[in-house]
């Protein structure tokens, strides 16, 4: 059958009018994500109606290059639409034909498609179709990228890594080098395959050295990220580049190179705030406190911007990295908190460094920012609402319940001296929590518990444990609150509704009954029982200190005694349980409190703010202690 050179020429000039309309519509800067979308569905279906139209003939030498070309651009489209299915149909179908076409065999598509590329390249690389095979092979290589058959790059990377050469060098056949253009003579393409060809390469680059990062080959990644910065890319995937870099020497041990490559990722693409967040973890494990408060504040504020949250974008339309950098291990690499988790951790790192005033504006940022994207512009009314509120915005590193850090900003604006502040967010916890109290709760072993993976959740899914031990801190919390006022009756009322809730808990160890927890038991640092250890211990300290104030000796002595049984870490107990003691005239006793008190106790680690001593209330100076110890001498 013979094909009219005149509708050869229809197709053509149907093909290049279809590729300029859409470099038309690609420079429209104002256009929507979806007015894009909607845009390259068009371009899809139009470039797809043509290819039908091309092969509903016979495949003829003639017409080969020409549908080879249309298939290119009917499967970049529909590669960027994520049909990564039906473009590898595609590109299968429109080889067979043009191997039909020049007389060769009919390849069948095999499930090796690396061996039956080689095989196609073989049979037609010497032709002149051999540069619309490399431009398909490119797209077959986008494909393997795009669903993460690395594998089977790997098998075929000679081969890829030789058709960027040939592609680059421009080897190929000169009618198959145009690009978007005017010619009315040669098929257009939709994307310049020498930018196509570098844009993969520096991509598999960028996931082979993410993947070999996470199987701990970090040396093995280094070196072909090396090689890597030397080929040509869009600026956001060089970052990328130094980015991964800087993974590989933080694995090795080698801190100081690590920031140099992050700092080179960050003057690459200002965008680039996973490298930023990776320099925010160095600095914490070098101990550079100032440093790491410094790249959180930065890092929030970055992540606050517009173009944080866009898709890097590269110049190869209409693909995009997003679309091929998919990889898990990659993702892993790129990750980055959400913006409200990294003002949590600046707020607490500013408190726990003696920045309070700084912290405190920090945690009233942090709550103004959570109930500013409340769907119902209202004050969560229940607990669950409360746990629920924060699911959507913390998802890669979860903050923790809202009531937790309504307790930690209360404990920090006590800290800078606001107890009134402290007081409305504290009536703000029991106001949720008080009504699912349980009447008694029984706290498993930790270990035996983790083995059978259940815990004690109410009708309303909430943790009933959390429930109370929330409650509790937040009557601790208004305890020192008073304290802080010299209001010593309405302390110790606070300090004693903590108490009575801390008493309907008991511990259930495997083979034994429930008992009152105690501190002679094993206590894994912050689990639920030693939480509620510190807050039993802290509680009956205040109350004692509170008695104290209020000359009730016996009472103070009694609670104070107490606190250091259930927290013998407790310093503020022990050195007022000294003053009891001294008071009571039993001055050699007061002394032994003191000294203990002074020997270093071990630094309390990964426990909530509100679980720490506050200095908020009346103190004891130690230079004066020390002097009652010499002027009393030697028993």
């Amino acid at each position: 059958m013979y094909q009219p050179t005149c509708l050869l020429n229809e197709w053509m000039k149907e093909n290049n009018e279809l590729v300029n309309k859409l470099k038309q519509y690609g420079g429209r800067d104002t256009l929507s994500r979806d007015q894009n979308q909607n845009r390259l569905r068009w371009c899809s279906s139009e470039f797809h109606k043509l290819l039908r139209k091309i092969q509903g003939v016979p495949p003829l030498a003639d017409g080969t290059h020409l549908e080879l070309s249309v298939a290119f651009n009917a499967c970049v489209c529909t590669i960027a639409q994520s049909q990564f299915t039906d473009a590898e149909l595609h590109i299968t179908q429109a080889i067979q034909r043009a191997l039909q076409a020049t007389e060769g065999d009919l390849h069948p598509v095999a499930s090796d498609l690396p061996a039956f590329w080689k095989s196609v390249l073989k049979s037609l690389g010497n032709t002149a179709l051999n540069s619309c095979l490399l431009h398909l092979l490119c797209l077959q290589w986008a494909v393997w990228l795009a669903t993460c058959r690395l594998k089977t790059i790997q098998q075929f990377e000679v081969d890829l890594f030789s058709l960027v050469e040939t592609v680059c060098a421009g080897g190929e056949d000169d009618r198959g080098s145009k690009f978007i253009g005017r010619s009315s003579d040669t098929p257009l393409l939709v994307t310049e395959p020498r930018k196509l060809a570098e844009f993969l390469q520096i991509c598999t680059s960028i996931t082979q050295g993410a993947e070999r990062l996470a199987e701990g080959l970090s040396s093995e990644a280094l070196s072909g990220l090396q090689k890597a910065t030397s080929l040509s890319a869009p600026r956001a995937l060089a970052a990328y580049v130094h980015h991964l870099s800087g993974s590989c020497f933080a694995r090795m041990s080698c801190p100081q190179m690590a920031l140099q490559c992050y700092r080179k990722a960050l003057e690459t693409d200002s965008r680039c705030v996973c490298a930023l967040y990776q320099s925010m973890l160095i600095y914490r494990q070098l101990g550079n406190t100032q440093a790491e408060i410094q790249a959180l504040r930065l890092l929030h504020s970055t992540l606050l911007l517009p173009s944080a949250s866009v898709p890097v974008q590269a110049d190869v339309h209409p693909l995009n990295p997003s679309l091929l950098l998919c990889s898990q291990s990659l993702n892993s690499q790129l990750s980055v908190p959400s913006a409200l988790s990294v003002l949590h951790n600046l707020a607490l790192k500013c408190v726990l460094h003696e920045r309070v005033s700084e912290g405190v504006e920090y945690y009233l940022d942090l709550l103004a920012s959570l109930h500013s994207e409340d769907p119902h512009g209202a004050r969560t009314k229940t607990l669950t609402d409360m746990q629920d509120h924060l699911t959507d915005y913390a998802k890669d590193t979860p903050l923790p319940g809202l009531p937790q850090i309504y307790l930690e900003a209360g404990a920090a604006i006590l800290m800078a001296r606001r107890p009134f502040d402290c007081m409305a967010l504290c009536n703000e916890v029991i106001s949720t929590t008080v009504e699912l109290l349980p009447e008694r709760l029984v706290l498993e072993d930790p270990e035996e518990r983790s083995e059978s993976g259940t815990r004690d959740v109410g009708a309303e899914g909430v943790d009933k444990e959390a429930v109370l031990l929330w409650t509790g801190a937040a009557y601790l919390l208004l305890g020192h609150c008073h304290t802080h006022l010299k209001d010593w009756k309405q302390a110790v009322t606070h300090y004693t509704r903590c108490i009575n809730l801390l008493v309907k808990v008991h511990f259930k160890k495997k083979g034994f009954q429930p008992q009152i927890p105690s501190a002679d038991m094993v206590v894994k640092q912050g689990t639920n029982l030693c939480i509620l250890q510190r807050l039993k211990g802290l509680s009956l300290a205040g109350r004692g200190i509170s008695f104290t104030q209020m000359d009730k000796l016996k009472e103070a002595l009694r609670d104070l005694l107490l606190s250091v049984q259930a927290f013998p870490e407790c310093v503020g107990a022990e050195l007022w349980c000294g003053e009891v003691l001294w008071r009571l005239g039993r001055k050699h006793e007061a002394a032994a409190c003191w000294e203990k008190s002074w020997i270093t106790k071990s630094p309390v680690e990964d426990l909530p703010l509100y679980l720490r001593e506050l200095q908020s209330g009346p103190s004891l100076d130690s230079t004066e202690l020390r002097q009652r110890i010499q002027e009393l001498g030697p028993v």
